[in-house]
């Protein structure tokens, strides 16, 4: 479908950990010693920025300017531009260029490395003037969370089917209702894009559905280096037809619909976003991306949607004992939900979309034995990120979709008022059912498997897991020990990434001292084996079952991991 290159990342400039502890506050200049290239990194108490040391004007090398007080700008020695390095913004001449920003990744052992994306603007390669929409002719329906329908002319395309069932273990659940059609729907699409594995994206309860009806329907998910799709054979979901799609490439579905799928910045293992054009009219689906494209992104496309609610991670909710007072957590949780929107806002403003749509962000820590989670973990409102994004860009309209609710993308761009319908006055807008026990009790089967009744299953797993070369003790203690073993059990049985506890919320978490050790998390968050432990092979070597103590029923209350 494709046929230019796809786009690739390329580490250009690597720094130890001494050398980044010598950048001082403001612009520095480094050189690579083995091509000789130099690039500018500019330090502040909000981390770091970088791009390489090339004027855009007519390639001329930057040098520090004297006459910036604060440390912020550098001048070109060609014609005098000027760069403020903190904004990345030309002020002179003003309002002419924006530089083109490297990603900054920060290592595990204080070092740093200067990343580039190549090309930076992959969209704009092949580019279509816009066609007149008829009424009619594009519509976009929401039905839940993160799953929107585009009626693109004659084809039907969906994003992230999160439909029925839990996310993440039994930790989340969908807060809004979808309409009572929307597996129809979702098997009468004509294709589908999952943007990463997070399973209220991924969902597998929804695709056995979609396995059983249409088991060939074209998905579409990001060729990012842990697969979308990593753990399809362990579901049994049956799906014939899954297209692994370069990053950078337009995809071209037909005459008038083509799509796009970019990497995160932050997080380019596994999370992706993507860019739909319809007759030249692009819609910009940045969906959980840290640093979508590694912060590039296309200006003034018709339609924005992203997330909004923040809460996608166990901490600090699940953390006790020191600090982790629930004062403490509670102003911790307030401050990293403005952050995040006044950081959407300010997005929305410097793309200057016409339509902005907040979504991926509509889930709820049902279960009663999460009460003290869902107390704790408040989430930003849509209502709230629109309303300041109606404060900060005038020009932006914005859209908080009820389940059902239909945005006609040709009445909207001509500013019709007739160009949302929200759904039937009488129709179910948040869930007050989830079928609890039929998804608890699936993973509370796996407490009685054979392989917990030897001891020796904690060092086969994490032989498996493969985290070596470096020391660590966990303490992880499970306040409700029925209710979360069943999880924890069930993620190693079926060698499940470690999201379903963490982010799922279905575990208690102790630091001493409080250290976040990344290189352990991500590790069993995104790099474990993409099979499953062959716990056939562990029954064959383990000596016959022998009577032992608690540990057996327990989990993992004291753990060394080497």
């Amino acid at each position: 479908m494709g046929g230019l290159e796809a786009q690739t990342s390329k580490v250009v400039l690597s720094l130890d950990a001494k050398q980044v502890a010598s950048l001082k506050d403001g612009v520095s200049f480094k050189k690579n010693p083995e091509d000789g290239r130099c690039y500018i990194i500019y330090k502040s108490s909000g981390g770091f920025k970088a791009c390489k040391n090339q004027c855009k004007h007519q390639g001329g090398l930057f040098i520090q300017d004297i006459e910036d007080l604060d440390g912020r700008t550098v001048k070109c020695t060609k014609h005098n531009w000027k760069l403020n390095v903190s904004s990345m913004k030309y002020v002179n001449p003003p309002d002419s260029f924006l530089q083109d920003e490297l990603e900054v990744e920060m290592l595990d052992d204080g070092g740093m490395q200067l990343v580039e994306l190549s090309p930076i603007d992959p969209w704009l390669a092949d580019p279509r003037e816009p066609q007149e929409l008829q009424e009619g002719e594009v519509k976009i329906t929401y039905l839940t969370h993160a799953c929107m329908e585009l009626q693109l002319g004659d084809k039907c395309f969906l994003f992230d089917p999160w439909l029925k069932g839990p996310a993440f273990a039994r930790g989340w659940w969908l807060l809004h209702e979808p309409p009572a059609d929307c597996l129809d729907r979702l098997c009468a699409a004509d294709l589908i894009y999952i943007s990463h594995l997070h399973s209220d994206h991924l969902s597998y309860p929804t695709l056995k559905v979609l396995s059983e009806r249409r088991p060939d329907i074209p998905i579409y998910v990001g060729d990012t280096s842990r697969p979308v799709f990593w753990n399809l054979e362990q579901s049994k979901v049956k799906l014939t037809n899954i297209r692994v799609t370069p990053f950078g490439v337009w995809q071209n579905v037909d005459d008038n619909l083509r799509f796009m799928i970019l990497m995160d910045g932050v997080h380019p293992e596994m999370d992706t976003c993507i860019i739909v054009d319809y007759k030249g009219h692009m819609i910009l689906n940045t969906v959980d991306c840290t640093r979508p494209n590694g912060g590039r992104l296309p200006e003034k496309v018709d339609l924005m949607m992203s997330d909004f609610a923040g809460g996608a991670s166990g901490f600090p909710m699940t953390f006790h004992g020191g600090k982790y007072s629930d004062s403490w957590k509670a102003e911790f949780i307030k401050n990293e939900r403005k952050k995040l929107l006044n950081y959407k806002a300010t997005l929305v403003k410097s793309l200057q979309p016409r339509i902005y749509c907040p979504f991926a962000g509509y889930f709820v820590e049902a279960h009663p034995s999460d009460k003290y989670i869902k107390d704790t973990n408040i989430k930003n409102r849509a209502e709230d990120l629109n309303a300041l994004i109606n404060q900060l860009s005038l020009n932006t309209k914005t859209w908080t979709p009820k389940p059902g609710a239909v945005l006609d993308l040709g009445l909207a761009l001509k500013d019709s008022s007739e160009a949302i319908t929200d759904p039937p006055a009488n129709a179910k807008i948040y869930k007050d059912s989830w079928e609890f026990d039929l998804y608890v009790d699936e993973l509370n089967s796996a407490i009685s498997s054979e392989i917990f009744k030897h001891e020796s299953w904690i060092q086969f797993y994490y032989s498996w897991a493969g985290f070596q070369n470096y020391n660590l003790v966990v303490r992880i203690v499970y306040i409700r020990v029925k209710n979360r073993i069943g999880v924890m059990r069930y993620v190693v049985l079926h060698g499940g990434l470690w999201d379903d506890l963490y982010i799922g919320f279905q575990n208690r978490i102790s630091r001493d001292p409080d250290t976040y050790h990344h290189k352990f998390w991500n590790h069993f968050q995104t790099q474990l084996p993409l099979h499953s432990p062959d716990w056939e092979q562990f029954l064959q070597r383990v000596p016959p079952i022998q009577e032992t103590d608690s540990l057996n029923y327990g989990l993992l209350n004291y753990c060394s991991i080497l």
